[in-house]
């Protein structure tokens, strides 16, 4: 029998997979820390289903390597949200 926690991996991976999350999107989604979410995929995942695994940390790899880039949209979106407000 499944304990909670293998089953909360199992349904973490199969989040990330099906919306393309990133880690601070699905600690959020199912209350949990950043740190859990990735122990979850990265370790107990691969003992349970070592595919699905593989799978969710492929996604998770991407938006690890793209963050920079929202961060610094977001950034951008600030100053110029900011920007607007002043010349109005």
């Amino acid at each position: 029998m499944k304990t909670y926690i293998e089953e909360r991996a199992v349904q973490i991976a199969n989040f990330i997979i099906k919306s393309n999350a990133t880690v601070r999107q699905t600690a959020k989604k199912f209350g949990i820390s950043k740190s859990t979410v990735h122990k979850d995929v990265t370790e107990r995942l691969k003992k349970i289903n070592p595919k699905l695994a593989l799978e969710a940390k492929r996604i998770l790899d991407v938006n690890k390597a793209e963050r920079h880039i929202r961060g610094g949209l977001a950034t951008k979106e600030k100053y110029l949200s900011l920007l607007n407000s002043i010349r109005i």
